[in-house]
C-alpha cells in the first residue's frame, strides 16, 4: 500500500512542476497580435518583424536614430506649471511633480540642436510618455524658440509629433498654442527655410491641427493615426461607418494630408536628402 502511495505522491510532484517565463521577454503585437522576442525588436528599430507595425519609441531613441553624435539640448530650462490651479480626478500640480520626480525634466517635448547628416538643423521630439505628450505653454513656447533658432542658425527645423492633443490643464492657454506655433512656423516659411514635419502614431487634436500638418514636406511613419477627433467619435456623430483605414497615415496620402509615409529605417536618410534638396547642402550626396 505505501509503494502505491508513493508513486501517486511522485506523480502529483512531477505535475506540479512549471517552468516560469521571465516576464517582459515577449511583447504582443498590437497589429498582427503575434508574440515578438523582445530582443528582436531591437535590430528592428522597434517595428513588428512579421507585419510591419511601428511600435511608439522613446524620446532618446528616436534622437539617436536620426541625429549625428553630439547633439545639444535647447531650452531645457523651461517646465510646466499650474496656472488655473486645475484640479480633476488628480491635482494638475500633483501631476506635474510626479512627473519631475520620475525624471521628466523636458516636459512632453526635447528641442535639440546638431546635424542630421552633416546638415544642420534644430529638431523637437514630442514625449507621449509626459500627459499623453499634450500641448501645454512650455511645449508650445519650445516650438516657437525652436522656429526662432532656426532662423537665427538659418538652418531646417523639424518636428516629429506624437500627441493626443492640447493640453486640457492648461484651458485656453494650451489652445493659444496653435496659433503662437502656427506664426512661428509663417517666420520661417517667410525666410525661406524648409520646415519638415513627421508624423508617429498617434498626432491628433490640437497639434494635428496646427504645426503638425503645417510641414513644407508632411512625413508620417506606417499606419500611423492623424487626426482632429478620433473615429469612434466621428462614427457616433455622423452615423456612418467609415472607410477602412480612415485618418491612418496611407488613407491621408492617398488624400492629399500627407505626402510621404516613410518606414522608421528609412527616415534618417530620406530627411537627409530632403534636406539636401531643400537647403543644397552636403546632405543631399551622403
Amino acid at each position: 500500500m505505501s509503494w502505491f502511495i508513493k508513486k501517486r505522491q511522485q506523480k502529483i510532484a512531477v505535475e506540479e512542476k512549471t517552468v516560469r517565463v521571465p516576464e517582459g521577454l515577449w511583447v504582443k503585437c498590437e497589429a498582427c497580435k503575434e508574440l515578438i522576442y523582445r530582443a528582436e525588436l531591437v535590430n528592428t528599430r522597434n517595428v513588428c518583424p512579421k507585419c510591419g507595425y511601428h511600435f511608439r519609441i522613446g524620446v532618446e531613441e528616436r534622437l539617436n536614430d536620426l541625429m549625428d553624435p553630439g547633439f545639444v539640448e535647447l531650452f531645457g530650462n523651461l517646465h510646466s506649471t499650474d496656472p488655473l490651479k486645475f484640479v480633476a480626478t488628480k491635482p494638475y500640480a500633483d501631476q506635474l511633480k510626479k512627473l519631475r520626480d520620475s525624471g521628466y525634466d523636458h516636459d512632453a517635448i526635447l528641442m535639440v540642436e546638431g546635424t542630421l547628416k552633416g546638415s544642420p538643423v534644430v529638431l523637437g521630439v514630442m514625449n507621449f510618455d509626459y500627459l499623453a505628450a499634450s500641448m501645454g505653454s512650455v511645449v508650445g513656447e519650445k516650438i516657437r524658440l525652436g522656429a526662432e533658432e532656426a532662423l537665427k542658425k538659418n538652418c531646417a527645423f523639424i518636428l516629429v509629433s506624437c500627441s493626443g492633443g492640447a493640453r486640457m490643464q492648461e484651458g485656453t492657454l494650451s489652445l493659444m498654442q496653435m496659433a503662437k506655433t502656427s506664426a512661428a512656423l509663417a517666420r520661417l516659411d517667410e525666410a525661406g527655410l524648409p520646415f519638415l514635419s513627421v508624423l508617429t502614431d498617434p498626432t491628433t487634436g490640437g497639434v494635428s491641427a496646427s504645426f503638425a500638418m503645417l510641414g513644407d514636406l508632411n512625413i508620417a511613419e506606417p499606419k500611423a493615426l492623424i487626426c482632429f477627433a478620433g473615429p469612434r467619435v466621428i462614427e457616433q456623430t455622423i452615423k456612418q461607418t467609415l472607410p477602412e483605414g480612415f485618418q491612418r497615415a496611407e488613407f491621408l496620402q492617398q488624400h492629399g494630408m500627407v505626402d510621404k509615409v516613410v518606414t522608421r529605417d528609412q527616415l534618417r536618410d530620406f530627411l537627409a536628402y530632403c534636406l539636401g534638396w531643400m537647403m543644397g547642402s552636403a546632405a543631399h550626396d551622403q
